[in-house]
């Protein structure tokens, strides 16, 4: 992967990290549109960790939340076990899915008809505002494995999840965002520890391991900016724009891919 590669990427998953639209099926398809060359775990292995960076930015935001104390982490440790566990059972299918433009476009349109509706169904819970405990946590844990398919969205399934459960929609966002710190920081090590046990990628992982810090950095820069902003407008106009966003996105990639054969 080149620099100009990298950032490309790093600024599409900065950008769409924290939005409901999949920062996943946006960097496959960025690698594509860029030709981004290489090992096929390598690739991964950046698409995964490159996230982080971009995750990192919710700790700087939300600093004071991370020291509220032991209640907070414990809802944390119960969303994040849904994933760990489904994680260690189908990771390997997952990973080749990450190579899959047709999986992308096809969960980005399911999932943007969703939308389309999302705020519709749950109208009536929007105005509840329930106290995130234990039971509620898990269930937002259980959504979130579904955000394992590429294109599903790990934003998206979690804010669901948590609107499901009573909360608001900026409760909801920012829960999802504290979830995304564990989740990640768990998918980059165990994304790093498969490398690191492959002695040939070690050494690819070494040349290129500047290159793939400058990837975070820029994740991290830009997704501080879009972490606010999304809140922002999520609070006041809900999900129907990333709906409609999703829907033609994935119609475009589809009438593409039929077009090539």
């Amino acid at each position: 992967m080149t620099l100009l590669q990298v950032i490309c990427i790093a600024v599409v998953e900065g950008v769409t990290e924290f939005l409901p639209v999949s920062s996943t099926g946006h960097m496959i398809i960025a690698q594509k549109l860029l030709g981004v060359d290489g090992h096929p775990d390598l690739v991964a292995a950046f698409t995964v960790n490159i996230q982080f960076g971009a995750i990192l930015s919710v700790v700087v935001l939300y600093w004071r939340r991370f020291l509220q104390g032991w209640l907070f982490y414990r809802q944390l440790l119960i969303a994040f076990f849904p994933a760990a566990a489904a994680g260690c059972l189908f990771g390997a299918w997952v990973d080749r899915l990450l190579d899959n433009v047709i999986v992308v476009a096809v969960a980005l349109l399911l999932g943007g008809v969703l939308m389309l509706f999302v705020d519709k169904w749950l109208f009536n819970r929007l105005r509840e505002n329930q106290a995130l405990d234990g039971k509620r946590a898990l269930q937002i844990g259980c959504f979130q494995c579904v955000a394992m398919i590429p294109g599903v969205s790990r934003s998206m399934a979690t804010i669901v999840g948590g609107m499901i459960s009573g909360l608001s929609r900026k409760n909801a966002a920012e829960f999802s965002f504290f979830l995304a710190v564990p989740t990640m920081a768990a998918a980059s090590g165990y994304t790093l520890l498969k490398i690191i046990t492959e002695p040939g990628l070690v050494a690819e992982l070494s040349k290129n391991l500047m290159i793939l810090l400058i990837g975070n950095a820029v994740a991290f820069v830009v997704a501080l900016a879009a972490v606010r902003l999304f809140i922002r407008f999520l609070t006041r106009h809900g999900f129907r724009v990333f709906g409609y966003y999703r829907i033609a996105l994935g119609l475009a990639i589809l009438a593409f891919c039929l077009c090539r054969r």
